[in-house]
């Protein structure tokens, strides 16, 4: 687009454009779970088979988490997201044209594989657009996009799903990415001496000069600090119940307590928003409880117990009958997740200065990981058609992150890391 935009314009559009990528990107992550039922029943898939189907996208996306975010530093964004847009959405759309196993999980490989750039493009966004007080506002409007978005999408995929069938919400979903791909090239621009932050040029110095400098000692480091260790492991735990909703929620509710498919999309849609509340409550509380004067074991890890405590709710689904029962808890312990999804700050919080890009890359990747475990996991407890002991096995995951988080992250304190400069000298001149 030839129009400038002022800042304060500028910074509206691109927080437009970033939110309803953010609901693209996780409608292709999850229309699989709204065609689970029907796409298993009419290709006579197990529920093994659909694990693997389920957890074959975050194969390719944790492994492309630290490359992507490599990708992203040295291509324009404005050029990376329109052709990864396209991509992903092609191979959502060729999922409705497939029907082998093996076909299949190639399809949710590629879509992971190609989404894995789109959460650092969206940090870099954010970066370039806003000043460091704006960023975590910005962060949260976007990353919201994921749970109103679903919130949201989940009725209006069932409702497409029984109009077109199963393989036409998947071609209805790749053909919207496709559109916006477009609309995104023509909207976005980057930003310009006008609108970028002045701190930008220093950061991004500073951040590029860290990066060239003994990567391997550094990853050794933030693989063997006990603290680091209790946040990535709550990634993980978080992740597992954030997994089931994304992947076996609309089959549960459809196979195991006998809702139908398009009152499935709406029962689905209740937890989704419940999270995004979560989301919203866990940023404003906390900034308000750091305004106060409090610590960080108060202000950043009270919501993260709490909702913990919360998501553990779920395994109560086991104990009651009704569906409103069940989507009352199912509800509660999406809001803790939601609640407890401010872990992200205890990256800057936790890691070494010149180490929170890399910190971040690790604990990413490890809490990617259980969307490559807990679906298959999910679908070897459930093959007989019951969910307790899948809904016991995430309950179990909560516990074990509040305790990571009581137990391994202790303090909140930044780790001081060595000189990994003199340590490659020494060790050079020790050979």
């Amino acid at each position: 687009m030839s129009k400038k935009l002022t800042p304060r314009m500028g910074k509206f559009k691109v927080l437009a454009l970033i939110f309803v990528s953010v609901v693209i990107n996780y409608m292709d992550r999850t229309n699989i779970s709204v065609a689970a039922s029907a796409m298993s029943a009419d290709l006579a898939l197990t529920p093994i088979e659909m694990g693997l189907i389920f957890s074959a996208f975050a194969w390719t996306y944790s492994i492309m988490q630290i490359p992507g975010g490599m990708i992203v530093d040295v291509v324009k964004v404005r050029i990376l997201y329109p052709f990864i847009l396209i991509a992903w959405s092609l191979a959502t759309l060729v999922q409705g044209l497939v029907s082998s196993l093996s076909a299949l999980i190639g399809c949710r490989m590629a879509i992971g594989l190609f989404e894995a750039p789109s959460y650092p493009a969206n940090n870099k966004i954010v970066t370039q657009w806003f000043d460091t007080q704006e960023r975590a506002g910005a962060i949260a409007v976007y990353t919201s996009g994921q749970f109103i978005g679903l919130a949201f999408l989940m009725p209006v995929l069932a409702l497409i799903q029984s109009y077109f069938g199963w393989r036409g919400l998947f071609i209805v979903s790749g053909l919207i990415g496709i559109v916006w791909a477009a609309i995104w090239y023509m909207f976005y621009q980057e930003p310009s001496e006008q609108t970028q932050p002045k701190s930008i040029k220093e950061n991004v110095s500073a951040e590029q000069a860290s990066l060239t400098e003994d990567h391997w000692m550094k990853l050794k480091f933030a693989f063997t600090q006990r603290k680091l260790w209790g946040i990535y492991i709550g990634q993980f735990c978080l992740g597992g119940t954030m997994i089931f909703f994304l992947t076996w929620f609309p089959t549960y509710l459809t196979e195991y307590k006998g809702i139908g498919e398009l009152k499935t999309g709406f029962y689905a849609s209740i937890p989704f928003l419940a999270a995004f509340f979560g989301v919203l409550l866990s940023g404003f509380l906390s900034d308000w409880l750091v305004r106060k004067g409090y610590s960080n074991e108060i202000a950043r890890k009270t919501p993260i117990i709490v909702g913990l405590l919360l998501s553990g709710t779920i395994i109560c689904a086991n104990f009651v009958d009704s569906n409103a029962a069940v989507i009352f808890f199912l509800s509660l312990s999406f809001f803790g997740n939601g609640l407890a999804s401010i872990n992200w700050v205890f990256v800057s919080l936790i890691a070494p200065k010149n180490m929170v890009g890399l910190v971040g890359g690790c604990f990413n990747f490890i809490g990617g990981l259980a969307a490559v475990i807990v679906p298959l996991l999910i679908g070897v407890l459930s093959q007989d058609g019951d969910f307790r002991f899948a809904l016991a096995m995430i309950a179990s995951l909560a516990l074990v992150g509040l305790c990571s988080y009581i137990f391994l992250v202790g303090k909140v304190e930044q780790i001081q890391a060595p000189d990994f400069t003199l340590e490659r000298k020494t060790a050079s001149f020790g050979n």
